[in-house]
C-alpha cells in the first residue's frame, strides 16, 4: 500500500529538507465543555477542579480551569499535523504553565523551528500557546525527530560519474591503484609532483586498453592552488569527481629525534595530512550535491603497531590523517560519503628503498602470510572500498599486512 501511494506521487512523510529554521506553524481551538468531558474520559483525571463548577468557585480560581495538559495536547496536533506533519515522533517537551486556561477561552497554538539537527533527522521546535486576549498561557521547548519510511528510503540512485582521483599517482602503490580503479570503470585522474615519465606511461597503459580514460595532471597538493588545479582539471575532463584516493606521501627519509628538524614533519605534514585536507576540501562540495562520495586515505601500519623508530615525522602526519579521516566520515556520512583509511604494512615499492634488504626479509619472515605486501594488494582493498559492496563501511581502517598487526 505505501509503495503503491509513492508512485502515485502522495507524500507519506514529511520531506525534512524542505524544513527550514524559523519555519512557523499554528492551530486555533475554542475549548468546550464536551473537550473536557472527552479528556476526563481518556484520562481518568476527575479532579473537581476541572469539572465541578461549584468547587472550583470555591478556589482562588472562582471558576473552573482547564487541565493544562488538555491545552498542550494541542501542541501534539500541530506536530503530527503541521509542523513537521505526517512521520513526525515527538520526543521530548519542557513545558511552563503560565496563566489557567478558561472554559471558552480561544487558544492559538505554534511551533516554531529553532534548530535542525540534519544526522539525526532531529527538530528543536519552540511552543507556545495564547489565549484570544495575546496573553501567552504556555511556553517550551520540544524535539521532534521526522521518521523516513522503508519505501522512501529506497531511493533512486542518481547516475553517479566513475571518476576517481589518485594523489601521489604515479608511484608504486598509486600506480596500482589507477590501474585497478580504471579496471573496474572508472576514468582516472594521476596526479603527479615530479615523476612525469612515470605518470604518462600509466595514462598511456590505460588509455590502449581503452575501457576508461585516463589523464596525468601535474599539481602540488600541499598548496590550495594545486588542489583546485587538479579537481578543476578532473572536472573539465570528465565532468565530476566521485572517488577520491589521497595516497601522495614524501619519502620516510628516517631520521633519530635528535637530528629530526620541524621541516622534516612539516614535509609530512604538507603532503600527507594538508595534502589530504585540501583535496576532500576540493572534491567534497560536489560529493554533497550528490549525496555520494567515496573518500579513501592511504595511512601506513606503522601508526597501528610496535613504534619503527626514525619514522617519527612520517608516523605522526599518517596518526594525523588517520584521526582527520574518523572525524569527516562521522561528520559527511549523512551526505552519503564514506570516508575509509587503508593501512598497509611495509610495500614493496620505492618508498622503502633505504630499508636493508635483510631488514625487509626478517619483516617478512615476521609476517604471519611470510611476504611483504605488494602494491596490488593496497589497491584491491581500494576497490573494494569505492564498490557497492562496501557502502555500509565508513570510519573503518582496513590493515593491509598480511597479519603483522592484529586487532
Amino acid at each position: 500500500m505505501l509503495l503503491e501511494l509513492f508512485k502515485k506521487g502522495m507524500k507519506m512523510f514529511a520531506d525534512f529538507d524542505a524544513i527550514n529554521v524559523g519555519d512557523t506553524k499554528f492551530l486555533v481551538k475554542k475549548i468546550t465543555e464536551d473537550d473536557v468531558r472527552k479528556f476526563v474520559e481518556m484520562t481518568g483525571d476527575d479532579n473537581p477542579l476541572h469539572v465541578d463548577r461549584k468547587f472550583a468557585e470555591a478556589t482562588a480560581f472562582k471558576d473552573i480551569v482547564v487541565h493544562g495538559m488538555l491545552g498542550a495536547s494541542f501542541i501534539s496536533t500541530v506536530i503530527g499535523t503541521k509542523l513537521p506533519g505526517s512521520g513526525a515522533l515527538w520526543v521530548s517537551q519542557n513545558i511552563e504553565f503560565l496563566l489557567p486556561v478558561r472554559l471558552g477561552d480561544e487558544l492559538t497554538v505554534s511551533c516554531t523551528v529553532l534548530k535542525k539537527h540534519e544526522r539525526e533527522r532531529l527538530l528543536e521546535l519552540g511552543t507556545t500557546i495564547t489565549n484570544q486576549n495575546q496573553q501567552k498561557i504556555l511556553t517550551g521547548t520540544g524535539k521532534v525527530k521526522v521518521l523516513v519510511s522503508k519505501a522512501e528510503n529506497v531511493e533512486v540512485k542518481k547516475e553517479i560519474k566513475k571518476v576517481a582521483i589518485v594523489t601521489g599517482g604515479a608511484g608504486g602503490i598509486g600506480e596500482a591503484i589507477c590501474l585497478r580503479l580504471a579496471n573496474e570503470g572508472y576514468n582516472i585522474v594521476i596526479n603527479y609532483a615530479s615523476r612525469k615519465d612515470k605518470a604518462e606511461h600509466i595514462v598511456s597503459a590505460i588509455n590502449e586498453a581503452g575501457k576508461v580514460k585516463a589523464i596525468a595532471v601535474q599539481a602540488d597538493i600541499s598548496s590550495e592552488a594545486g588542489a583546485k588545479k587538479l579537481y578543476k582539471e578532473a572536472v573539465n575532463e570528465f565532468g565530476g569527481v566521485s572517488v577520491l584516493v589521497n595516497n601522495a606521501s614524501p619519502r620516510i627519509n628516517p631520521k633519530s629525534f635528535l637530528t629530526t628538524d620541524w621541516a622534516d614533519f612539516q614535509t609530512h605534514l604538507d603532503v600527507s595530512l594538508k595534502g589530504a585536507f585540501l583535496m576532500a576540501k576540493a572534491c567534497v562540495p560536489e560529493m554533497i550535491a550528490n549525496k555520494f562520495g567515496r573518500i579513501v586515505n592511504i595511512t601506513s601500519q606503522v601508526i597501528e603497531g610496535q613504534p619503527s623508530v626514525t619514522w617519527t615525522a612520517y608516523a605522526t602526519a599518517k596518526s594525523a590523517l588517520a584521526m582527520m579521516s574518523r572525524y569527516i566520515a562521522a561528520e559527511l556520512g549523512v551526505h552519503g560519503i564514506a570516508v575509509n583509511c587503508i593501512s598497509p604494512g611495509m610495500t614493496e615499492t620505492s618508498l622503502i628503498g633505504d630499508i636493508p634488504e635483510k631488514a625487509q626479509m626478517i619483516i617478512a619472515r615476521q609476517t604471519p602470510l611470510r611476504r611483504l605486501a605488494q602494491p596490488q594488494d593496497i589497491a584491491a582493498s581500494v576497490a573494494y572500498l569505492v564498490s557497492d559492496e562496501a557502502e555500509f563501511i565508513t570510519g573503518h581502517t582496513m590493515q593491509v599486512n598480511g597479519g603483522m598487526v592484529m586487532k
